[in-house]
């Protein structure tokens, strides 16, 4: 069994180790039987979205988004066509601004968008690092992570999180965040997101093996270590008492 990966612009687009989204993807596709090939175009690529079944871009700058978005633009339509074929998709931190219908820069200047989502992004003056905590629309339990960014994004009328109990939301504190439709995933919450998430990773993977067809394996799910780790990070984050 084998499947392509293709991590977008990794050089500049890998804040706070996004790699490791695609690292960690790429172990439990492993860890089930899959070989899964990793190819990472830069800017001046053309990326070969043709047979991608996961297509991944990580956070980056307010500058490095920009030079990503301007990249990748002239490529929209066959990520277009890629994800109506079915690729999954992930991108995160503000990355995933780029898929909505444009940025509204600091200055004023309004960048069209690749236009996979109607939503605008307006950004704002006042940045907001913090640790959160949020409310899954497909999975449980809750995702935790953390978020930096200085920009509001309107217009999502499917967000990934229905709610985030810490941080900051897509408009406001405490409201939805991140945008999903189908098999198109986007989040600013990075940690990395799917490192600190197992139940994310395991949400992916199972639509992976729903693209090829492929049944799951017995055992598919999330490893007793990962569960762990996720479960000390989230009760710091909540301030529960540590387990003995």
């Amino acid at each position: 069994m084998e499947l392509k990966i293709l991590h977008l612009y990794p050089d500049c687009m890998s804040l706070y180790g996004e790699y490791a989204n695609v690292a960690v993807l790429r172990r439990h596709l492993e860890n089930l039987g899959v070989s899964a090939a990793v190819s990472t175009p830069l800017f001046e690529d053309t990326p070969d979205f043709g047979g991608a079944d996961f297509i991944y871009m990580g956070a980056g700058t307010e500058r490095t988004q920009k030079a990503a978005l301007t990249a990748l633009r002239p490529h929209a339509e066959a990520l277009r066509a890629a994800v109506e074929g079915g690729a999954v998709l992930l991108f995160t931190g503000g990355a995933m601004e780029i898929l909505g219908a444009s940025i509204t820069d600091a200055a004023g200047k309004v960048w069209p968008g690749l236009g996979l989502a109607g939503f605008t992004t307006q950004e704002t003056d006042r940045r907001t690092p913090h640790d959160v905590i949020a409310v899954p629309t497909l999975w449980e339990p809750a995702a935790v992570g953390f978020m930096n960014k200085c920009s509001r994004t309107a217009g999502v009328e499917t967000p990934l999180f229905s709610a985030v109990t810490m941080g900051f939301g897509n408009e406001a504190r405490g409201g939805p965040e991140g945008y999903v439709s189908g098999n198109v995933f986007a989040t600013h919450i990075t940690g990395p997101v799917l490192v600190k998430n197992p139940a994310f990773a395991a949400l992916l993977t199972s639509r992976l093996f729903e693209r090829k067809g492929w049944p799951l394996p017995p055992g598919a799910g999330i490893e007793p270590l990962e569960e762990q780790v996720y479960q000390e990070t989230y009760a710091a984050l909540a301030g529960l008492p540590k387990s003995l």
